[in-house]
This record gives structure tokens, C-alpha cells and sequence, in this order.
């Protein structure tokens, strides 16, 4: 059976190598090409592209992801699994909007790696459970923010900080009274019963 072709772009050269390695030690897989920086990577994932190719986020003179949208806007079809060790949810979707089609940290293990990399190639998502859990949280902060008026949404936020009540409505100029209101409303929208579930609600914190 031919195997399936992955580019690495990574500047570190351990973890690079020992990708390579781990590559094309897998029956499914063969390294095709590896890059150090994101110029370079660009140049050669354009003309010889592979099916997969694992990207960095950063790198020396540059982005991952804005390799990845050059790429795509370039009209490329590699299947792009960012290797990072960026965990934020900000990172997570800036990446899938370049274009990449799974993010895996780099303290997978070689097992996690390549099973990643047949899932991918077999039309998946493939995520570290760490990162799924934070997009779902975002998805489900976001949903929930929805059915708060702005001002509302900007109460909780300042509760979610360790503002008092007293602090929130001097930091917005209106009486405690009112900032009463406000979280009286926000308790009956999210259908809670206090601080804590309020904020655990929408922002999938615990405590």
C-alpha cells in the first residue's frame, strides 16, 4: 500500500527529528519533507505538497497559522494538523480559521500522535481531549452569554473577576440597586440560583 505523505514544519530540531522518526517508523506513513521556519515551509508545501502536514505555531520568522492561510488562500488541500503547546481557546480558533483541520499538543504521545494523524487523513478533527474540552466551553460560554443583554454580560464579567456589588456600580455608575437587579435578571435567564453556578454557567468556571 502507498503511504501517506506528512510534512513537518517545526523549528525546535529535536522535536522535528523525532517526529521524522516516529514518521516513518508507522506503516501507514512516510515523511516527505521538513521545514524550520515558515518562508521555507510555504515555498515547499505549495509546490510539493503532501496529504498531511503537522505545523508549528511558532515560528522563526513568523506564524504557522499565517502559513496556513497563504496556503489556503493559495488554494492548497493539505490537511493541516497544528503541533503547539498553546492551549488557550483563542488560539485554538484563531487556528481552525486559518484553515487547520486539528490541534494536538505537543506533549501528545507518539501513539496519540499517529493515531491523530489516521483520523485526520480519514476526514476527522482530531483534538487533544485538554483543547476539546475548551472549545465546548467556549461554545457553551458564548451560547449562554446570548441570552444576556450587554449590560447584563458585563456584570457577570466584572463578578467573575471579584468585583462586590458596590465596586461593579461605582465601576458603571449606576446604584448597587440597580446592579441587584441586573443579577437578579441573570440568575432567571440562566435559570440559577447564586454567584457561583452564574459564572460556572457561562464561563465554565468551578467555585
Amino acid at each position: 500500500m502507498e503511504k501517506i505523505l506528512v510534512s513537518i514544519v517545526e523549528d525546535i530540531p529535536e522535536i522535528r527529528e523525532g517526529l521524522r522518526f516516529m514518521i516513518n517508523q508507522t506503516r501507514d506513513f512516510s515523511c516527505r519533507d521538513i521545514y524550520d521556519n515558515a518562508g521555507d515551509a510555504y515555498k515547499g508545501l505549495l509546490n510539493n505538497p503532501p496529504q498531511l502536514a503537522i505545523m508549528d505555531i511558532s515560528l522563526p520568522d513568523g506564524t504557522g497559522l499565517d502559513c496556513i492561510r497563504k496556503l489556503r488562500a493559495a488554494g492548497s488541500a493539505i490537511l493541516f494538523m497544528v503541533f503547539t503547546i498553546y492551549e488557550d481557546s483563542d488560539q485554538v480558533f484563531e487556528a481552525l480559521a486559518a484553515g487547520a483541520n486539528g490541534y494536538l499538543l505537543k506533549n501528545a504521545t507518539p501513539e496519540k500522535i499517529t493515531e491523530a494523524l489516521k483520523d485526520l487523513y480519514d476526514g476527522g478533527s482530531p483534538m487533544s481531549a485538554s483543547i476539546a474540552r475548551k472549545v465546548v466551553n467556549s461554545f457553551r460560554a458564548s451560547d449562554e452569554q446570548n441570552k444576556l443583554s450587554a449590560r447584563e454580560a458585563e456584570v457577570l464579567n466584572l463578578l467573575a473577576k471579584g468585583f462586590l456589588y458596590k465596586e461593579i456600580a461605582a465601576q458603571l455608575f449606576v446604584s448597587t440597586g440597580t446592579i441587584r437587579q441586573h443579577i437578579h435578571h441573570i440568575y432567571e435567564k440562566l435559570h440559577v440560583q447564586n454567584r457561583t453556578e452564574a459564572i460556572n454557567r457561562v464561563f465554565g468556571k468551578r467555585g
